[in-house]
């Protein structure tokens, strides 16, 4: 099973005011359980805008902000709320959150099966992973800027006592080996036989965040696309479908759900095949660590 952006799941308190990280009990949950996976969802200071289909959160996050507010409903079937938001580290919430996301990267000790993320974009947005990756290999640093957190945020969180740094290989299994493994992509995450040659390269610079935020080199498919944080060339990507086994009698269950329910009809739900561009199709085949 996979838990999805876990910083947003491992909070503590009742309310606001006793809002507090529960990162260490997470965590521990988390590494007894060995048939999990997760994605950090971390967050960053700074703004952003926030997505989701919470439809009824995005209204309230308007009326606690006062900022602009877009809502979107589709049918009876989802829906969508756009936000803007600005994470502050002189907001206790804010800070209790930033906190929780590195907490969970540096608690849980398994780096195969936590995913360098951050909700994207409603923590951070994804072009930001340098800054994360900085303080995940230096403790000092961590350190230096939950100082700079309001003082009622200290007695809330971890992550001062955390001596735990990340390695260049740890970075290199959150961010590309251990989501391709976990996902069963058999040809991504490694340079073995076989892989897609997709391969950054970097100078070797004691500032990580500046080091992963300008590669030398990046190519994609065997070609040079960025060289020198000029784009060198383009090419159009792939639409990774998992195939999954199934039993077909579910059809029969589902027909009528969409009779009654849904404004589409069961027959038009799918979307063909020759619809989606560059689509690549696998069976679901998470591969275990050893």
């Amino acid at each position: 099973a996979h838990m999805a952006h876990l910083q947003y799941h491992a909070y503590g308190g009742d309310d606001w005011d006793t809002f507090r990280s529960a990162a260490a009990p997470v965590a521990e949950y988390f590494n007894a359980h060995k048939n999990l996976t997760t994605d950090a969802g971390a967050v960053l200071f700074g703004n952003t805008v926030t997505i989701t289909a919470d439809g009824p959160w995005q209204h309230l996050l308007y009326q606690l902000t006062g900022r602009k507010w877009g809502n979107l409903d589709v049918e009876n079937e989802t829906g969508c709320g756009i936000v803007p938001y600005t994470y502050k580290g002189s907001n206790l919430v804010n800070a209790v959150q930033w906190a929780v996301g590195l907490e969970l990267l540096l608690l849980i000790n398994d780096p195969w099966r936590i995913f360098l993320t951050t909700d994207h974009p409603n923590g951070a947005c994804f072009w930001r992973y340098p800054e994360i990756i900085h303080l995940l290999m230096h403790a000092d640093i961590r350190r230096e800027r939950v100082r700079a957190l309001p003082e009622a945020a200290l007695s809330r969180i971890y992550l001062a006592d955390l001596d735990r740094e990340y390695t260049l290989y740890e970075i290199a299994i959150i961010t590309s080996a251990g989501p391709a493994r976990a996902l069963g992509m058999k040809q991504k995450g490694h340079l073995g036989v076989g892989a897609d040659a997709d391969v950054a390269i970097y100078n070797q610079n004691p500032d990580g965040e500046l080091m992963f935020r300008y590669p030398r080199y990046v190519l994609k498919g065997g070609e040079v696309a960025v060289e020198e944080g000029e784009i060198r060339s383009t090419k159009d990507g792939h639409e990774f479908v998992c195939q999954p086994s199934y039993d077909a009698g579910i059809e029969d269950y589902l027909k009528p759900v969409f009779q009654q329910q849904y404004t589409m009809s069961f027959e038009n739900y799918p979307v063909e095949a020759e619809r989606v561009h560059g689509m690549q199709i696998a069976e679901c085949s998470y591969q275990k660590t050893t």
